[in-house]
């Protein structure tokens, strides 16, 4: 694991966009493309609005992201399908988006997303921590074993009061009850793991997280084990550390 402690969560979206793009760079350089998983949610908002003033050929870059809430339409504010229309897919025109349809035919959706991202190594992970410490919609207690790469996941109350108090939805009640979520271990089989972690609200998951042991009560704790992994905290993230 490699730890950068930022001023603010501006340096650190900036900082973590820097490196994001230098590994992008070497990928198409040595491979002429790459492949990148995005996480979405609040705590990324000053990661991608770096991102959009980096400048990297988009059109060889091949996009996943990492979950989406069942039964949501695409055009509700919390939709990540959105999110990413607006915070990436705006300003990096990429060969192929990949995104989460959890509307239709949800076994169909996830057999065909295991499909693709089963066709070359992910080169680079963006990967968000939760409040409960879930990573994408892992919540505790996380399954460390399922070999899939996406599945349909319950979530758990701790993960929807989340989404309620970072204003995605009015109360817990209108927040779906199931996402459809990339597996723990698909995440580790990324080549390089990216994590923006800022504000005050992650210090204790980051606190379990890092002084803690590998558990599945403590999802983010399994990054722990990955050979590339890069954690970028602010002084608010990392105050209980």
């Amino acid at each position: 694991m490699n730890l950068h402690v930022c001023d603010t969560a501006e340096a650190l979206g900036r900082d973590a966009a820097k490196q994001s793009v230098r590994i992008l760079e070497d990928c198409l350089r040595e491979q002429g493309y790459a492949r990148i998983v995005l996480s979405t949610g609040a705590s990324q908002f000053t990661f991608f609005r770096a991102l959009a003033a980096e400048k990297l050929d988009w059109g060889k870059v091949e996009m996943f992201h990492l979950d989406e809430y069942v039964g949501l339409k695409d055009t509700h504010p919390a939709s990540f399908r959105l999110y990413l229309r607006e915070r990436f897919l705006s300003f990096a025109p990429v060969g192929r988006a990949h995104l989460i349809d959890g509307e239709g035919d949800l076994d169909a959706t996830v057999a065909r997303l295991g499909e693709e991202i089963a066709s070359a190594p992910i080169d680079l992970a963006l990967i968000g921590i939760g409040e409960n410490a879930h990573i994408a919609f892992n919540d505790p207690p996380a399954d460390f074993d399922d070999e899939a790469a996406y599945k349909v996941v319950d979530l758990d109350e701790a993960c929807k009061a989340q989404q309620v108090r970072e204003g995605w939805f009015e109360s817990v009640e209108r927040v779906p009850r199931q996402a459809i979520t990339m597996t723990v271990r698909q995440i580790l089989r990324s080549r390089h793991i990216v994590s923006c972690v800022p504000h005050q609200v992650k210090a204790r998951a980051i606190q379990h997280a890092l002084a803690e042991g590998v558990t599945n009560r403590v999802p983010a704790s399994i990054l722990k084990t990955h050979a590339g992994w890069d954690l970028y905290l602010d002084r608010e993230s990392s105050s209980l550390l």
